[in-house]
């Protein structure tokens, strides 16, 4: 393996884990991001002459010199950084304890702004750089930088602790940290600069720092199942519905490990969100044993999800599963309990409502609604289904 390939490897799996030892002294997140990096690139020098024993702890110690470097000149004092030799650094850090779940409660601190606190969980945990998140977040780079820097700068203006909140506020602040994981994931995954493997990273991270959390491990569950049928939502350039996908393009280790982290999260005991988002996954997910869709199963579900946590998007699930259950009228019945105003501005309710319109024989309505579907869509593979359902209706428009 060579030292670039070598050095990231590293990088993924370690740069928020030194980041966080590094900033947790005085909150100074850019300094840190600094003393890494400069530590990265003397890696690059040095590592092809000889690979030290423990990278990590290689790293460590070049960064902790950079930062006292950094220090000392913000004091007018000259100071000359070292490179450890490899022995060096494997004598002085035995062990690196890992801080990054302290780093993800400081991203997502209540100062922190909820809009930028993914983007800056994903540059300081995962290491991505502002452009290429920028670009999941359609948003120009010098923009995404600026936005980074204020927030990094408040951190250390606030002094915001680096570490992990207390039982009694536990609940509220991993919630935000959960929200932060499933924002990333959220973001437009058919795009080009989608995140959902960062995302998931972010995820399994977290269940491995709080594996008692059912919410974590439910968070992590649904990532998983999502995943494991990213290669057959798009087949020959074209998008295929869920309940249209063929399970034999599933990726089976994938749903594996969703099952289990849904079944340990069942087994605390605590329902809540995610766990009942994978429970929903994990029907589906059963089609590849039983060759059918439980919608009762679905629409249960997802009544009990409203419950949990109402949304928009829960309504128009559990209208499109009872749909299934009790018939077109039924879930059209559902559906039309969200305000119009909202609906009209929501994609999958569009969908959903066109499709039991014309179930029902309203093609002129069915039509309407799949045009402001249409419209509110982006992605293209989606844009074009749904213009191919729409074109469909044509013959029966003035029939």
């Amino acid at each position: 393996m060579s030292a670039e390939t070598r050095m990231a490897t590293v990088m993924r799996a370690s740069y928020g884990k030194l980041l966080a030892i590094l900033a947790s002294r005085g909150s100074d997140i850019i300094a840190a991001e600094d003393a890494l990096s400069d530590a990265f690139a003397k890696a690059l020098i040095h590592w092809p002459k000889e690979m030290p024993r423990n990278p990590e702890a290689w790293l460590l110690t070049v960064a902790r010199n950079r930062l006292k470097d950094i220090h000392r000149k913000d004091q007018r004092i000259e100071f000359h950084d070292e490179v450890p030799e490899p022995e060096q650094a494997d004598a002085t850090i035995e062990t690196i304890p890992d801080d990054r779940l302290k780093l993800m409660f400081v991203c997502a601190h209540p100062a922190i702004d909820a809009r930028i606190r993914t983007p800056l969980m994903l540059q300081t945990v995962v290491g991505l750089d502002a452009e290429t998140i920028a670009r999941a977040f359609l948003l120009p780079p010098a923009t995404m930088a600026k936005r980074l820097v204020r927030a990094k700068t408040k951190i250390k203006a606030s002094a915001v602790a680096f570490r992990v909140p207390e039982p009694e506020e536990l609940d509220g602040r991993v919630s935000a940290v959960l929200e932060a994981i499933y924002g990333a994931f959220s973001r437009d995954w058919l795009a080009e600069h989608a995140l959902a493997e960062e995302a998931f990273f972010l995820a399994t991270l977290l269940a491995d720092l709080l594996p008692n959390n059912a919410e974590v491990l439910g968070l992590a569950a649904v990532i998983a199942f999502m995943l494991s049928r990213q290669e057959a939502r798009i087949r020959d350039g074209k998008f295929v519905p869920l309940e249209d996908q063929d399970p034999a393009h599933w990726d089976q280790a994938l749903m594996q490990q969703a099952s289990t982290y849904l079944s340990k999260a069942q087994s605390i005991g605590e329902l809540g969100r995610f766990q009942l988002e994978a429970a929903v996954h994990a029907v589906h997910a059963d089609r590849l044993n039983t060759g059918i869709i439980n919608w009762d199963a679905l629409a249960h579900l997802y009544r009990g999800l409203s419950h949990v946590a109402p949304t928009i998007g829960t309504t128009v699930s559990y209208a499109a599963a009872l749909g299934r259950v009790a018939g077109p009228k039924e879930g059209l019945e559902a559906l039309l309990q969200i305000d119009s105003k909202v609906r009209a501005s929501f994609a999958p309710a569009q969908v959903v409502e066109a499709h039991f319109l014309s179930l029902l024989g309203q093609i002129e309505e069915a039509a309407t609604a799949y045009d402001l579907a249409i419209a509110l869509t982006v992605e293209a593979p989606l844009r074009e289904y749904l213009t191919a359902k729409r074109k469909a209706l044509a013959p029966k428009l003035h029939s």
